[in-house]
């Protein structure tokens, strides 16, 4: 069977694991470009730290004749976390006829945040016949691994989760998304200023294309989706975390001075129609030396269960997930689709052509 011909956007951190994914599962990169000018034209080996792939990272500028010279199956784009930032990318492959799956986390289920544009990218994908997937570490983590143990729960009363990760890990975009860098005057104008926000003017602010989401506040609307809960209200609330003692942050080339922004904890509750609530938290900052990577959720109910995942590698476990997720992607129907509405995901033994 012809390999799978993949296509990457976005040749930072989380790019270097990707590739080398695509290429252990039987897959090939067939094309790169960035939009960092010291990157154009590196060989993709020199990313992902192997020998020289003979693939040269284009612009992104150059997107379009690049995917037509290419001819992928599927793009991959890692670049930003919200989708308004992604939208012209993912238009440009949808015109191409090519699949996109994104680790941006509003994608994961922007159905409840953006749904102007997510309604516009959703007609655009069935027109062409090509699907949309955000994925990444929310799709086990956060999603199929709490819908499996409601599974296995015969009253639920609340879903409570936390979650914390290393904003260095990720990228400038991912960083400033949480504030990290910013004065807590700057914080509050910026971020903060959805926190009393009205449901009435949460919607004008959708509307607008304008309403910056948590990465939780998706979340919360891809859960509902899976165990089929109706919303009847829904808030969030970010938390600026502080910097106590002076910290140096690589990804934002900065200093932290004490009282600075370092990240911060994003706390988003529902209330649904069934009466489960659901309250969960998603904690990002630069890290000092002692601070590790923590997953933890509790269903209260009929049993009660609580997981823990002590120092997940939530970077190779997001990589992991986009990767295995590719056959899927090439098999879904056409449209901007959830992972809420798709089969779980599975360990790819050997190859994708397996599972084609």
């Amino acid at each position: 069977m012809t390999k799978v011909r993949v296509f990457q956007i976005g040749c930072g951190k989380m790019s270097k694991y990707i590739m080398r994914y695509v290429y252990d599962k039987g897959g090939e990169i067939v094309g790169a470009c960035d939009i960092k000018k010291e990157l154009i034209g590196q060989d993709i080996g020199q990313i992902m730290e192997t020998d020289n792939k003979d693939i040269k990272i284009g612009s992104v500028e150059d997107l379009d004749s690049l995917l037509k010279m290419t001819k992928p199956n599927v793009a991959i784009i890692t670049t930003m976390s919200i989708l308004n930032d992604i939208a012209s990318e993912i238009r440009t492959c949808i015109c191409n006829g090519v699949h996109v799956l994104t680790t941006c986390e509003e994608a994961f289920f922007a159905e409840n945040s953006n749904p102007i544009v997510y309604k516009e990218l959703d007609a655009l994908a069935k027109a062409y016949h090509v699907t949309i997937i955000g994925c990444g570490y929310q799709d086990v983590f956060w999603g199929n691994m709490i819908s499996n143990i409601c599974a296995s729960t015969h009253r639920i009363t609340k879903i409570k989760g936390s979650s914390s990760y290393n904003v260095e890990d990720y990228g400038i975009a991912l960083a400033q998304a949480h504030g990290a860098g910013l004065t807590p005057r700057e914080f509050d104008e910026t971020i903060a200023i959805t926190n009393e926000m009205s449901e009435e003017e949460r919607k004008e602010l959708m509307n607008e294309k304008k309403f910056f989401p948590s990465y939780m506040w998706n979340v919360v609307g891809w859960l509902s989706k899976k165990l089929d809960l109706h919303i009847l209200s829904i808030k969030q609330k970010c938390i600026p975390i502080l910097t106590e003692n002076k910290l140096h942050s690589d990804t934002l080339q900065l200093d932290l001075d004490e009282g600075m922004v370092r990240g911060m904890s994003a706390i988003v509750s529902a209330v649904t129609k069934e009466n489960i609530l659901i309250e969960i938290e998603c904690i990002g900052k630069v890290y000092t030396k002692d601070e590790q990577d923590k997953n933890e959720w509790t269903i209260f109910g009929e049993p009660t269960t609580q997981v823990l995942n002590q120092v997940p590698d939530t970077v190779l476990l997001t990589c992991a997930d986009v990767v295995n997720r590719i056959p899927h992607v090439l098999k879904a129907p056409s449209g901007f689709l959830s992972t809420s509405e798709l089969s779980e995901p599975v360990y790819i033994v050997n190859s994708f052509d397996e599972y084609l």
